[in-house]
């Protein structure tokens, strides 16, 4: 099974005085704008690293959900944050980690369990996969 989604970005003007949209073939993002300053300046709106961080947030859950109905539990819910950090590094910029921060309510299930088992996913998820950067995981039952 191959498996297709897409997206796509416009951009106009030079790097620090352009402007660019993205849009996503579901429509959850269309013509979203990003800049320069969105991206590095801390001005409100989008960006290519808040866009991995929520793709890895979302892969590395449902991945975990996956692992977990395997070994038979289930989660009441799991609220999971990724952090990207974006340098300077070599005269350039790198994605240089990925901090996943998961909070779950998992009846039935210890601590190692959990810890194993979130661990599996956040090697395994398809976007951890294709990151190739350090990855870091603080989960924590509640």
């Amino acid at each position: 099974m191959k498996i297709k989604h897409t997206g796509s970005a416009t951009w106009s003007g030079g790097l620090k005085d352009g402007r660019g949209s993205i849009s996503t073939e579901s429509g959850a993002l269309k013509e979203q704008p990003y800049g320069f300053a969105m991206r590095f300046e801390g001005v409100r709106g989008s960006n290519p690293e808040e866009l991995i961080a929520a793709a890895h947030a979302s892969c590395f859950t449902m991945a975990l959900s996956l692992i977990l109905e395997q070994a038979g539990f289930k989660a009441t819910r799991m609220d999971t944050n990724a952090s990207v950090t974006l340098e300077q590094v070599d005269g350039g910029f790198s994605i240089t980690s990925s901090q996943l921060t998961l909070k779950a309510q998992i009846p039935g299930i210890d601590d190692a369990k959990f810890q194993s088992l979130a661990a599996t996913a956040k090697a395994n998820c398809p976007v951890s996969k294709v990151l190739k950067t350090e990855i870091s995981l603080d989960a924590k039952l509640a």
